[in-house]
């Protein structure tokens, strides 16, 4: 199956050029925006619809910053030494998502600081509106014909033939939309639906976000200028997600030794 190549470039107005990775991520806020909306509307949320654009334009910022800095520092540090400008061109890709959760966990703490809110009273609320968001992220890595998988005989295996070569490989892109964004999405939306002890909610995504990346790993190739840490199989990706794991079981468990919020 060949997957299609379609241009990178979304929209092209002489020198300006709008790629589709950027357009994922704005799509992606503006699902966050209309699910948090919807989710401050209800009785006694504690937010209102203004808040909704404010925290999220914090979010935005730790996304985009820590994001970013994060695949500087995690996968391609010495490249980026070398070559620092490269380091503002997000149109080519090459964002981290631990990096960026490390940078909307900064952005929640400074806007709950700026609020009067607890942390939890932000993170809470702002996880279940983040999977569609990442889910969205992936098709934009799809459309690039990047983070591709391993060479496969799978039934539905694509040739990435652009930037991947003649083999059919894992469509690993739309594993991670499916599991990270969509399914993540489900569970936690329904999950958040009824009022649950501070803290939940987030330890919650941690465990299932930190699930589903380690498992896709098993599909996806890692990037080439690191390639597999240990053993012939653990990626950098799995080393990240393990401690979300740990992290998310830990909070989730004292989470529910305290009285609901």
């Amino acid at each position: 199956m060949l997957a299609p190549d379609i241009d990178p470039v979304a929209i092209s107005i002489g020198p300006l050029k709008v790629h589709w990775y950027g357009l994922m991520y704005l799509t992606g806020f503006a699902v966050g925006w209309i699910l948090g909306v919807y989710r401050a509307g209800r009785p006694n949320s504690g937010w209102g619809r203004e808040e909704v654009g404010d925290v999220l334009f914090y979010i935005a910022l730790g996304v985009i910053l820590g994001g970013r800095l994060g695949y500087v520092l995690f996968y391609n540090l010495g490249y980026f030494a070398q070559h620092p400008l490269k380091i503002f061109a997000l149109w080519d890709g090459g964002m981290s998502f631990h990096g960026g959760l490390l940078g909307v966990i900064a952005a929640m703490w400074w806007y709950g600081r700026r609020t009067r809110r607890s942390f939890f009273q932000v993170a809470d609320f702002v996880t279940p509106l983040t999977p569609l968001g990442l889910g969205a992220g992936r098709i934009g890595n799809f459309i690039n014909q990047e983070l591709w998988g391993r060479v496969t005989d799978v039934p539905w295996g694509m040739v990435f033939a652009r930037t991947g070569g003649p083999a059919p490989r894992h469509p690993s892109q739309l594993y991670e939309f499916a599991l990270e964004g969509v399914a993540l999405f489900l569970i936690l939306w329904f999950y958040s639906a009824r009022s649950r002890p501070a803290g939940a909610v987030s330890g919650l995504f941690l465990i299932c976000y930190g699930m589903f990346r380690f498992i896709v790993e098993f599909f996806r190739v890692p990037d080439a200028q690191l390639g597999y840490l240990a053993l012939g199989w653990v990626t950098m990706g799995q080393l990240l997600s393990l401690p979300m794991v740990v992290a998310g079981i830990a909070l989730f468990v004292w989470s529910h030794r305290r009285r609901p919020v």
